[in-house]
Order: structure tokens, then sequence, then C-alpha cells
């Protein structure tokens, strides 16, 4: 009964990992909102996985590097190549190559995936962050790259603002560098659920709940937004 509990929480890594497989197919199949699902699918994996291990006292260090794997091709290349094919999409005639070369512009998504393979190897040995992170995680870059070909699916008016090429270009820099700066976030682990210790956690919640049900997947990369805000604002108030 130990072993097959033991084995529990890597089972539920697993599905994270079979989900950005799957997710990776339908990207090459040009089902964006079906492996923008899957990621969503991963998420709940995620969570579980660690969620479970604690719950049953069987966190392994096998189990820690598993699900570093399952994140990276869950949270890092398949998001990478929604991006990639997002700007694709966006490219206007002959605006796609430039210089001598001919460097594909797209390619730049993929340090994505690059930036979020060094972001899970600095949290695999950085003790500093086992109740809090240092930079973005993987999986919140992931939801608001899946967002994307949800909005366009589910909200097409602001499809002007999803499928631009300057900005999806930004994005992919600007967080390409978020995923491994020194920046402090919070991490919403509770050790109780007082208010008074999760204040910052509770506000956070309710906000993104509420943002939710108001603009629904257009809410994620708000919620995301507001999260490195609420971080960078706690930070600045602890140093005074």
């Amino acid at each position: 009964m130990n072993e097959i509990k033991r084995h529990i929480p890597n089972a539920l890594t697993c599905g994270n990992l079979i989900c950005g497989i799957f997710g990776i197919i339908q990207v090459f199949e040009g089902n964006l909102t079906t492996a923008s699902m899957l990621i969503g699918a991963a998420l709940i994996f995620d969570w579980l996985d660690g969620f479970i291990a604690r719950l049953l006292h069987v966190t392994s260090p096998i189990g820690k590097e598993l699900d570093s794997l399952a994140d990276m091709v869950t949270f890092g290349v398949l998001p990478a190549l929604i991006m990639l094919k997002l700007i694709e999409n966006s490219c206007t005639s002959g605006t796609c190559t430039v210089g001598l070369f001919g460097f594909y512009k797209p390619y730049i998504a993929l340090a994505l995936a690059v930036f979020s393979a060094l972001r899970l190897a600095m949290f695999n040995v950085d003790t500093r962050q086992s109740h809090s992170f240092i930079g973005v995680p993987t999986p919140a870059n992931g939801m608001v790259v899946a967002s994307f070909p949800l909005i366009l699916a589910y909200n097409p008016e602001y499809s002007p603002y999803i499928l631009n090429f300057n900005v999806l270009v930004i994005y992919s820099i600007i967080m390409s560098y978020l995923l491994v700066a020194e920046l402090p976030l919070f991490a919403l682990k509770f050790k109780n659920f007082s208010w008074a210790e999760n204040q910052i956690k509770y506000i956070f919640l309710i906000l993104s709940v509420l943002l939710l049900i108001l603009l629904k997947f257009v809410a994620v990369p708000l919620i995301i937004f507001l999260y490195i805000l609420i971080s960078i604002v706690q930070n600045l108030l602890k140093k005074e």
C-alpha cells in the first residue's frame, strides 16, 4: 500500500507531462485552442501532484526533478510553440524575415522555452524559493500564452490586440527576462489560513476571481500582471 501511495504524486506529474506532449501535437496540427486547453488541464495536474505529495507525506527528490521535466515540456516548450504560431499568424507579407541572413522573427518565441529551462534549473538549486518565488514561475507564463488562443476563439473582438506582431514579440522578450529575473514574488502556499499572515494572498485571490467572472479568458493576462504588480509593491513596502 505504501509503495502505491508513494507513486501517486508522480503519476499526477506524468499526467501534466502527457498534457504537454498532446498539446505540442495539437500545435503542429494547427489546433491552438485545444493546445491551450491542455495547458489548463496540465495546471490542474501540476497543482494536484504537489498537494497530494504533501498530504500523503511522500515528497521525494525524484518527484521534484520529474515535476521540473514535465513543466519544461508543458509550460516551457508548449507555450513557446503556441507563441511561435501566433507570431506567424500576426505577420503581414514579408514581415516575418529580416536581415541578410533572413532571420525568421517568430523564432523569437523560442526564447520562452530557453529561459523556462534556465528558470526551472535555477528553481531546483535555489533554497530561497521554498516558500516564495524568484522570477515568474513557468506555469504563469503558460497561463498567459494559453489564454491568447482562447481569447481569439471566445472573445474575437480582442483579436487586434492579440494578433499584433509587436505585442507578441515584446511579450516574448519581456517574459523571457522575467522568468529569470531577481524579482521576489509571493507564492500561493498557506501555512495557515489566518487573514493577518495571508492578507496579500487573499486580496489577490478575490481580485482574480472577480476578474475571471467579469472578463473570462481576457482576465488571465491581467491576473498575472496583477500578481507581478502586487509582488513589486509588497517588496517596496518591505524595504521601507
